[in-house]
């Protein structure tokens, strides 16, 4: 017998309710300007990221220094080969990743920790995650979404001063959000924290808890019920995780990432001081988003280490691996793929090293260039595995250990494609950061014309706005017929005699920058209102967008390598193989934009839904097991074992 499928307390919310909550969460204002932004509205602004911004020699000094301390851990005690079989970071690893510092890369020396600029936070877990992803997992997840970012940003000095030392030295901790009916859907989380004199009580159940199986702090999202004295709504609480009441009661196996501590955690009747609390009632969301506006370039730093390695490997056994009398790199079938793999790590990494440079000065607003490199490089991490795969034929497909016990190199390539595969999900799936950063990139247009197409408003806010919308549109259309991009000298610093010519590409970036604004506004001005049901075409003009923000990275990264005499030849080989590469994709997803089956599709779920078409599933045997697609998750007592252990 079916166990419910959702808990009983889950907050039943009509879809309009649902975007009514994700829209306050957002950070509704621009104070800074932004790259990106600018890029979805036809404004191509190159001065905004070139010259290449360089972090000062201090924090290159300290950063350096810490990356050959960790590259001698990860060389001497790491085995991840250990890890993969056993499933488990071994305890003894941890407690030196606690003494060399790790757990306090980003958190202020004044509080024990090691200050690293976001550039050198990301090269250490490129680093680290190469030669294990869950360690890598772990750190990102204790730093980057864990404890010590929101108390960074949001945190009383009071806070700061009890839990900082702990999280820089000593404490593990998670970020609990996500729960079994609840995933990007936050306005219907069922966690709830009810006032009781000086303390909160939590009630509820949360799912995936990276690093919960071992946390000494939490993170918790939670529903505080609006009473008199309370503003209520989602709220973020640090909870100590050896607090009465919190059990672990599963640690969850996945296809990748085998050294993962993640787990369900169930909260009965805990009672968590009102000190502990984050900001204000009802900000916990918001809290949320605007941690992971830089939190979210951990997961496209470790796909940067993630492509060195697929070029390391692939470049040695496509030079070494004979077909039909010469190395399989000569074979252009071949040789395609190890292209693709050297030119997107390029530009990988030059988009992750110019969002993280921008995130430690301060001067822009990088929410849309940090979603758009965790977009891109979750999807071209997965695609560079992949390709590699591919490359290595069935040994690709063979164990790392498999291939030791028979003789020959234990190379981890499919680990590699199990591992990587989760980043598509991770922090807000790719279906989700499409129309995320689609809602950012049409702000603009929603803040000028946003009540003509709310049929909620009355006929005198639609008026005003049309007047609003006129005079926005007089000045912001014309600018879309002609631009830089047309005149042949224009970005002539990027074609240095004796190197290719990426000032091409540049001028391209911004014909096509225009082209996509003006795409935007045709589909705004066809489909108005029901723009946000079209998650296909905003799709596209996402993905065109993160192609051209990683043109431009990879043309100012090489100009940068160029000047500073870093390999600047090879890097503007790279970066015109990109770009040319990149090209290709950006004119297929323009024609793909009005040539698609999205309506065919729509049809043809419709009919699936229905059930027209279960004859097609005739002839298999299903071997699921039995029980509900999503487990019940109503409050109460744990009848667990409490699974959660601690590393002293």
């Amino acid at each position: 017998m079916s166990a419910p499928s959702a808990p009983k307390n889950t907050p039943r919310v009509t879809e309009r309710e649902a975007r009514q909550v994700a829209e306050a969460a957002r950070e509704q204002d621009w104070h800074k300007p932004s790259f990106a932004k600018e890029l979805f509205l036809g404004r191509f602004r190159l001065d905004l990221i070139h010259p290449h911004p360089l972090p000062p020699a201090d924090d290159v000094r300290r950063g350096e220094a810490f990356l050959a301390r960790l590259r001698e851990f990860c060389e001497t005690r790491i085995d991840g080969a250990l890890i993969e079989r056993e499933a488990r970071i071994p305890d003894e690893v941890i407690r030196g990743l606690k003494e060399l510092g790790a757990l306090g890369m980003k958190i202020d020396p004044k509080y024990g920790g090691l200050g690293l600029t976001q550039v050198y936070y990301n090269k250490a877990l490129a680093l680290v995650g190469s030669v294990s992803p869950a360690i890598g997992a772990l750190l990102s997840a204790h730093q980057s979404i864990g404890v010590p970012q929101p108390l960074k940003l949001f945190g009383s000095q009071e806070q700061k001063d009890a839990f900082l030392p702990r999280l820089a030295r000593t404490d593990i901790s998670a970020f609990l959000l996500t729960e079994p009916d609840v995933g990007s859907d936050p306005a219907r989380l069922a966690t709830s924290a009810v006032p009781d004199g000086p303390d909160y009580v939590l009630d509820g159940v949360k799912l995936w808890t990276t690093n919960g199986v071992v946390a000494d702090l939490l993170v918790v999202m939670a529903r505080v019920p609006k009473s008199e004295g309370h503003k209520g709504g989602i709220t973020a609480f640090v909870v100590e995780a050896d607090s009465p009441g919190i059990t672990v009661e599963h640690r969850n196996a996945f296809m990748g990432l085998r050294g993962l501590e993640n787990g369900v955690t169930r909260f009965h009747q805990v009672r968590v001081p009102a000190a502990n609390r984050i900001g204000p009632e009802g900000a916990g969301l918001k809290i949320a988003l605007t941690t992971l506006n830089t939190g979210r370039l951990s997961l496209p730093a470790m796909c940067v280490g993630a492509g060195k390695w697929c070029l390391k490997i692939a470049r040695e056994w496509s030079a070494a691996r004979e077909q039909w009398g010469r190395p399989v790199a000569r074979h252009e079938a071949v040789g395609a793929k190890l292209s693709f793999i050297a030119a997107t790590t390029f530009a990988l990494e030059a988009v992750v090293d110019l969002s993280s440079q921008m995130a430690d000065e301060n001067r822009n607003d990088i929410r849309i260039e940090a979603a758009l490199a965790k977009l891109y490089g979750s999807e071209m991490g997965c695609l560079m595995a992949d390709e590699l795969v591919q490359i290595r034929g069935g040994r690709g497909f063979e164990t790392a250990d498999s291939l030791a016990a028979r003789g020959e190199r234990a190379v981890a390539a499919e680990q590699l494609l199990r591992d990587l595969r989760i980043n598509r999900i991770f922090e807000g799936s790719t279906e989700i950061m499409h129309l995320m950063i689609a809602r950012e990139a049409v702000d603009a247009h929603l803040k000028v014309a946003g009540d003509i197409i709310d049929p909620d408003k009355p006929l005198s806010a639609k008026a005003k706005a049309g007047a609003n919308a006129a005079g926005f549109y007089a000045r912001w259309l014309p600018r879309l017929v002609a631009g830089p991009g047309q005149l042949p000298r224009t970005y002539a610093e990027f074609n240095p005699p004796g190197h290719p010519d990426l000032s091409a590409h540049l001028r391209y970036v911004e014909r096509s920058s225009r082209k996509l604004a003006r795409s935007t506004f045709y589909a705004m001005s066809r489909w108005q209102g029901r723009m946000e049901t079209k998650q296909g075409f905003l799709g596209r003009i996402v993905d065109i967008g993160a192609e051209l923000f990683a043109m431009s990275a990879a043309c100012v990264r090489a100009e940068l390598l160029r000047s500073s005499d870093d390999h600047g030849r090879e890097a503007y080989r790279l970066a015109d193989v990109f770009c040319h590469q990149s090209r290709v994709r950006v004119e297929e997803l323009f024609t793909r934009l009005w040539s698609n089956t999205d309506d065919l599709d729509r049809h043809l779920v419709d009919g699936i839904l229905s059930g027209a078409y279960t004859w097609l599933e005739d002839g298999v045997v299903d071997p699921s097991g039995e029980g509900p697609w999503i487990a019940d998750s109503t409050p109460g007592p744990s009848a667990r074992e409490n699974v959660h252990r601690t590393i002293g």
